[in-house]
């Protein structure tokens, strides 16, 4: 390789994080003072490039170097954001319309690899005993390592009837395992709706926080009176479907004013949700359950409820997901996802940095999570069925005058 080659390959390399770093596909007339500190890093990384060229055991291919860099660049910034090569993108782009069968999987990336958030009830994952917390390492023979969250979704999907292979570990296993599960149209489980305390309270699953199942709580809310219900108990565990829109709106449901939620981001629009009185619908005493699935639209009802002190939240931290993404066509055919918003609770917490922290933290008990898997013996089924975050939920309910 000539000096001049490496010298040109070199000028390219940094001329495409440069753009990036300068913003390059934001709007005009970025600041003095953010060019320079790009311009700035930019000699770092240019520094590092002819080290590299220089000094390693090989002479390095630069493409893959700068390939590289890129992947790193936008992976150190959330797990939404991604830097596609033009292979992975016009992959990326074939698996758009293949159909929307799927497994029952929410997924997002931790460590570099896809982790299930949380599980559809009655889907085929769930029937397979995949389990919130499993790490995909594979699907269809390909490594997940680094793949980008938008991608590894589009693999879970496609038309319904066909299968997809996955490679999976397990924290409590010494090794992986594979499984094949067959896609399917996927439908939220009916939303579950029973009483407790002689039906003084409300007690209100969804699963999904669709705008269907959303209107279906609405609903349910509107008829407490007539139903001698008066405190409600709404369980937002292991619910990761919905869009966030729809968390504003079942927020707007128990709180009549105040900021609900906001969206914040360098280049687009503050947006700040406020509450509608019209939308508004009851002032009843009210808990909110929530654990490391529940994700999205779910936090921003927990965040809601939380900051504006309109209830009590119980359970575990959550997963923390709270993004606008928006994808960017490059010159050469890659592409990059970039999260250019994140949705805020009322007090300014950052959803997807640091996840909604119950006010009363209750782990799972141990037995109650190995009955709900199947790995307790049948005798022992019955009595292991106690759900410590429940019953403090309930306990707290009781404790309030209606």
């Amino acid at each position: 390789m000539s000096r001049n080659f490496k010298n040109i390959a070199l000028g390219l390399a940094a001329g495409i994080v440069l753009v990036i770093f300068l913003g390059g596909f934001g709007p005009a007339g970025v600041s003095g003072v953010r060019a320079d500190n790009a311009y700035k890093q930019m000699g770092v990384y240019e520094e590092v490039l002819q080290k590299i060229q220089a000094d390693y055991v090989t002479v390095p291919n630069l493409h893959e170097v700068t390939t590289g860099a890129l992947h790193g660049l936008l992976d150190s910034l959330d797990s939404d954001s991604a830097y596609l090569t033009p292979a992975e993108y016009k992959e990326y782009l074939a698996h758009e319309n293949e159909g929307n069968a799927q497994v029952g999987l929410n997924v997002s990336e931790r460590g570099g690899y896809s982790q299930i958030v949380s599980v559809v009830p009655g889907s085929p994952a769930a029937k397979d005993d995949i389990r919130d917390g499993d790490v995909i390492l594979s699907i269809d023979g390909q490594s997940t390592y680094e793949m980008s969250v938008a991608m590894v979704r589009l693999l879970l999907q496609g038309k319904a009837g066909t299968q997809v292979h996955f490679q999976l570990i397990r924290p409590q296993r010494v090794a992986p395992y594979k499984i094949t599960l067959t896609r399917v149209v996927e439908v939220p489980p009916a939303m579950e709706v029973k009483t407790y305390s002689n039906s003084s309270i409300l007690y209100i699953k969804p699963y999904a926080l669709t705008a269907e199942r959303v209107s279906q709580i609405i609903s349910r809310l509107k008829a407490m009176k007539q139903n001698g219900n008066t405190k409600v108990l709404l369980d937002l565990r292991d619910v990761a479907q919905g869009p966030e829109a729809e968390g504003v709106r079942l927020a707007n449901a128990f709180l009549s004013s105040g900021t609900l939620a906001s969206l914040h981001g360098q280049t687009i629009p503050t947006q700040v949700f406020t509450a509608k009185a019209a939308d508004f619908v009851t002032s009843a005493p009210l808990v909110v359950l929530v654990n490391h699935g529940t994700s999205g639209a779910a936090e921003i009802v927990a965040g809601a409820v939380l900051d504006r002190k309109r209830g009590d939240v119980v359970g575990d931290v959550t997963f923390g997901e709270g993004a606008l993404v928006k994808t960017f066509h490059l010159p050469d055919g890659a592409a990059m996802i970039l999260t250019v918003g994140k949705y805020e609770t009322p007090s300014g917490i950052k959803i997807e940095d640091s996840s909604i922290t119950p006010n009363y933290i209750v782990n799972e008990s141990l037995n109650h999570y190995l009955a709900e898997v199947g790995e307790l013996p049948s005798n022992e089924q019955k009595s292991a069925q106690s759900d410590d975050q429940l019953n403090k939920a309930l306990s707290l309910l009781n404790a309030k005058a209606a």
